[in-house]
């Protein structure tokens, strides 16, 4: 694995090719479906953000409330794809890129291209163990959507790899292929 620090390293993980493993420090946004469409609207009526979209990475993800003891409940990626909607509007305002899990559609993968961005992916299923890579986390916006809430998130080594690169090389298609 490679080990990636945001902000710090945000060029650098722009280089790397589809299918790289990556170990990520730094911080992240939570995002989800509510979230990204207030986001969108904000943007369309050229109001301030909630926290700044340029270079930022947006997590797809609804943290659980933490345990006892514990920094964080289970966190884990939602589906992608759901966010698609809204994706080429936040690149084209300066998002580094997007961690989730899934396929992307057409119009999104175009758009991550276009903009140069990428697209990372992680384990689905594995809510617990990834939250044990989870050093801080706070709610910043919209804290009325419970767990759709916008979160600020502090990664330590969180396990995930570059699902669609700047080239357009994608994972999924990439496995299709080698079959």
């Amino acid at each position: 694995m490679i080990s990636i620090h945001l902000p710090a390293d945000k060029e650098k993980l722009l280089t790397f090719p589809a299918g790289t493993p990556l170990a990520l420090t730094g911080t992240v946004f939570t995002a989800r479906d509510l979230a990204h469409r207030r986001l969108a609207q904000m943007i369309r009526k050229k109001q301030e953000l909630p926290f700044e979209l340029k270079d930022s990475l947006i997590f797809y993800a609804g943290p659980a409330p933490a345990p006892p003891g514990q920094i964080c409940g289970a966190i884990g990626p939602t589906t992608s794809r759901r966010m698609d909607p809204y994706t080429p509007l936040l690149l084209e305002h300066g998002m580094l890129g997007a961690l989730g899990k899934g396929r992307r559609g057409s119009e999104t993968r175009e758009a991550f291209i276009r903009f140069q961005r990428v697209y990372l992916v992680t384990a689905g299923g594995a809510a617990a163990l990834l939250s044990r890579h989870v050093r801080k986390i706070a709610p910043i916006a919209f804290e009325d959507l419970g767990p759709e809430a916008v979160y600020k998130v502090e990664l330590f080594e969180f396990p995930c790899f570059v699902g669609l690169d700047i080239q357009g090389n994608d994972i999924y298609n990439m496995r299709e292929e080698s079959s």
